[in-house]
């Protein structure tokens, strides 16, 4: 027996060094500590897949605490790498993925109506009688200087879809965000959803237009009735007479040396 264990012994019930007891907070820290190292490790086995969207690849620690933010939204890793996106420094869920969550919690969200020039949309908290609405349009987003940036020209109707569903998802259920209020088209600018190309349109002239005149075929030369005789032709007696009246080099006769 030590020393030290020996004066422990001899002290006092009340001097005897108090054991530390782990409370909860402490447990569920360690807890998550536990999860926060196995997400890193998938991270590391997922950071170059192409399952990781590009503002992610690459970064094994951004990645990680995607799924750990994740993971607090009730989204699974493999959807959590679709649905959040770390913008300089900034994690934000995509807006489709911003609705689910709040969707999947009870709270209505609608879309009233959606044109290249504006778009409604109305929502309701779980539980709540009132409908609360928001508009965009274009005029608005022009007084935010929106409207001069790339996609907004190319999809204005995806992205003003995409600015209502940030600012109602904030405004009804704020809580269910974790701290990722604003969708990642907010802070990037760009529509993270497939987008069907537009068809050319069709060439009404070449569809009108007259049939080109057929191209006559070229000319050759009549070919001989003798040079078409096969080997079954009954009026043949002889393949020989047939082989004598061609011009073919003596090696390249049929039945001739190779």
């Amino acid at each position: 027996m030590t020393e030290i264990a020996t004066r422990e012994q001899a002290l006092p019930a009340e001097q005897q060094p108090a054991t530390v007891t782990p409370t909860a907070g402490t447990t569920a820290l360690m807890a998550w500590a536990q999860e926060a190292d196995l997400a890193y490790q998938m991270a590391t086995k997922l950071a170059a897949t192409s399952f990781v969207p590009q503002s992610l690849r690459g970064k094994p620690g951004d990645i990680a605490a995607a799924i750990l933010a994740g993971a607090e939204l009730g989204l699974k890793p493999m959807a959590t790498l679709k649905s959040i996106d770390v913008i300089q420094g900034t994690p934000a869920l995509r807006a489709h993925a911003m609705r689910a969550v709040l969707q999947k919690q009870g709270h209505e969200i609608e879309l009233v109506e959606s044109t290249p020039q504006h778009c409604v949309m109305r929502g309701r908290r779980k539980g709540a009688e009132t409908w609360q609405t928001v508009r965009w349009d274009l005029a608005r987003a022009a007084q935010m200087k929106l409207t001069e940036k790339a996609e907004w020209k190319k999809q204005p109707q995806n992205m003003l879809v995409a600015r209502a569903t940030g600012e109602l998802c904030r405004l009804i259920a704020s809580d269910a965000l974790h701290g990722m209020a604003y969708v990642s088209e907010e802070l990037e600018g760009t529509v993270h959803a497939e987008v069907v190309p537009d068809r050319a349109p069709l060439n009404i002239t070449a569809l009108t237009a007259p049939p080109a005149p057929a191209t006559p075929a070229a000319e050759t030369e009549p070919v001989d009735a003798e040079y078409t005789v096969t080997r079954d032709d009954p009026t043949t007696d002889d393949w020989a007479d047939v082989e004598g009246s061609t011009d073919w080099p003596e090696t390249a006769q049929p039945g001739g040396a190779a």
